[in-house]
């Protein structure tokens, strides 16, 4: 592959994610969640395969432990998350998804839906399966984090 056409799948790839991240973004806005951020969305990711640590979410969202830390008391405040005592280290909290927070997962997998469906129409069913398989292949394993 040449260089250029290395740049051009390249910027594809890149203009896709960005697309789907704004059209999954404004999903979950349409649908009532008010105050949520992209980066939101990563950490939900991460807590809807358990509960974590703020120091768990620093790893997966790439952060500080700092930061990390205060999207946590951002998502608390606004009623995303909570904070409950760790079964096992008695210095350590859990960050869990409330209600709230799972219907927001829920209405981002919603707007995940609607934002993939054109490319469905333009791919046919059999062209979307091969493009998640073929991009399975080559996504590196490991966290789904913003690019900040």
């Amino acid at each position: 592959m040449q260089n250029s056409d290395a740049m051009a799948l390249t910027a594809a790839l890149l203009a896709a994610a960005g697309e789907l991240t704004q059209r999954i973004h404004e999903g979950v806005l349409a649908r009532g969640f008010e105050g949520v951020r992209p980066a939101h969305g990563f950490a939900f990711m991460r807590l809807s395969m358990g509960d974590a640590t703020a120091t768990d979410l620093a790893v997966h969202l790439g952060v500080t432990k700092q930061a990390a830390s205060q999207l946590v008391d951002e998502l608390v405040r606004k009623g995303y998350v909570e904070r409950r005592p760790h079964p096992v280290d008695a210095r350590a909290r859990l960050v869990v998804l409330t209600e709230r927070g799972r219907a927001c997962t829920r209405a981002a997998e919603d707007a995940a839906a609607d934002a993939v469906r054109p490319w469905v129409e333009r791919l046919g069913e059999r062209g979307a399966r091969a493009l998640v398989e073929q991009l399975t292949v080559v996504a590196p394993g490991g966290p789904i984090r913003p690019v900040w």
